[in-house]
Order: C-alpha cells, then sequence, then structure tokens
C-alpha cells in the first residue's frame, strides 16, 4: 500500500555540477525536493519506488545498485540508485532516475530499499495506473519518489518555444499534485502533453494509480517555471 509519495522534476541542471554557474537559480527547487524527501522518510517505507520518465513506452525496471552517469554534459559524476546487494548493475540509468539517484544520494537515503521503473510518453494512460496499482501492492509500506516536468513552453526561449496553452496546463498539474487529486491526474489528457512536451504525464498518473484507497493528502512545496519549463515539488502523506 502506498503511504507516501514525493513529486519532484528531473531536469539534469538540477545538479549543480551540471548547473555550472547557474546552480543557484534552482536552489530552492533543490531545497523543496529535499523537504519532500524528508517527508518519505518520516513515512517510514518498507520499499522506494522510483518512477520516471524514458524514451521507451515501458514500463522499464531498474534494480538497486543501477548506475547512471552525467558525462553526456560533461561533468564527471556518476551517480547509483541504491545499494547494489547483489543485483545487475549492468542496467543504465535513464537521466530522470540518474537526477533522482542524486537527489537520494545528496539527503543520505537508507530508508528503505530503492527500485526503479521507467514509463514513457507513449504509455496509456490505463497501463500507466494498472502499473501504479501493481507497484503500491508490492509492499505493506510503498513510497514513490516520482520524477516528471510539466511543459516545456511557457517562454519565447523554452525548449519548445512559447505555447499559450502552457501556463494553463501547468496550473492544473500543480493544483493537482498539489491536492493529491487522483482523478485529476487520471484525466491529464496525453495529447496536449505531448505538444507541449510534458515528460511527467504518464509518472503522475502511475502515482494516481498507486494511490488509489491509500488516502493520502498533498501538499505543493515549489511551482515555477525557470528556462521556460514547468517544474513542480509536492509531497503525499
Amino acid at each position: 500500500m502506498l503511504v507516501a509519495a514525493a513529486v519532484c522534476p528531473c531536469p539534469p541542471l538540477l545538479v549543480p555540477e551540471v548547473a555550472a554557474g547557474a546552480a543557484p537559480e534552482l536552489d530552492a527547487a533543490r531545497a523543496a525536493c529535499t523537504d519532500a524527501l524528508g517527508v518519505l522518510a518520516a513515512a517510514r517505507p518498507g520499499r522506494l519506488v522510483v518512477v520516471g520518465p524514458v524514451g521507451g513506452a515501458g514500463p522499464e525496471t531498474y534494480p538497486a545498485g543501477a548506475a547512471g552517469s552525467f558525462r553526456g554534459f560533461g561533468v564527471d559524476l556518476d551517480v547509483r540508485l541504491g545499494a547494489a546487494e547483489g543485483a545487475d548493475t549492468e542496467a543504465r540509468l535513464p537521466y530522470s532516475l540518474g537526477v533522482a539517484a542524486w537527489l537520494l544520494e545528496r539527503t543520505g537515503w537508507s530508508d528503505a530499499p530503492v527500485e526503479g521503473c521507467g514509463v514513457g510518453e507513449s504509455c496509456p494512460t490505463e497501463r500507466c495506473v494498472r502499473f501504479g496499482r501493481e507497484l503500491a501492492a508490492r509492499d505493506e509500506r510503498v513510497a514513490l519518489l516520482v520524477m516528471g516536468d510539466a511543459s516545456a513552453c511557457r517562454t519565447l526561449k523554452a525548449p519548445g518555444y512559447l505555447d499559450e496553452r502552457a501556463a494553463p496546463f501547468d496550473a492544473q498539474v500543480a493544483r493537482a499534485l498539489g491536492a493529491a487529486d487522483l482523478a485529476a491526474l487520471t484525466a491529464l489528457d496525453s495529447g496536449p502533453a505531448h505538444e507541449l512536451k510534458v515528460s511527467g504525464r504518464a509518472p503522475w498518473q502511475v502515482l494516481a494509480g498507486a494511490a488509489e484507497g491509500a488516502d493520502l493528502g498533498g501538499s505543493l512545496l515549489y511551482e515555477d517555471a525557470p528556462y521556460g519549463v514547468g517544474y513542480v515539488v509536492a509531497a503525499w502523506s
């Protein structure tokens, strides 16, 4: 059963070494992520599952000890998802889960075993919700760390240029995540999400499925659009 969840953005720029001189611009987002992970630790889960967007349809699984790297951004920095504990560590983390691994290492996570799951942009809502239910059933006390960004079309210099639909879409997402509104998250349309370059739609719908029957309340910890990309941090408990 799901006992807590943290929702965080997943840009590699969240890692200060990647952001370099621009690192202070995301200090507030990093602090909010730290607070959200504190909510997970306080729930004393028996298992932590990190869910993030991947290139394929998914779901894809990544065992404890799976490694990731930010060398593609010119940074000599490697991360690992929890402790290896004898698992097959050949799997390479996608950047979304690499950022999650960095967050967990940064906060010294040691409260429960960790595993990773990736879901792609093309994963249908029904499959995301069903997968979430499956994750929640894996342990008596499951926590989720859910990675994903909102739209990338908030300004003229955004990766997806300016789209007037982006700000209302992101506001809808922020309200839903802050209120732990499962129906609103499930109702997110994959079509507009794709057009607005939203990476978090599928992971958020996995969260909605996992939270069914858990009666969790939500709190919005951060919402902004630096670099024209919507970043949301929320905690559910």
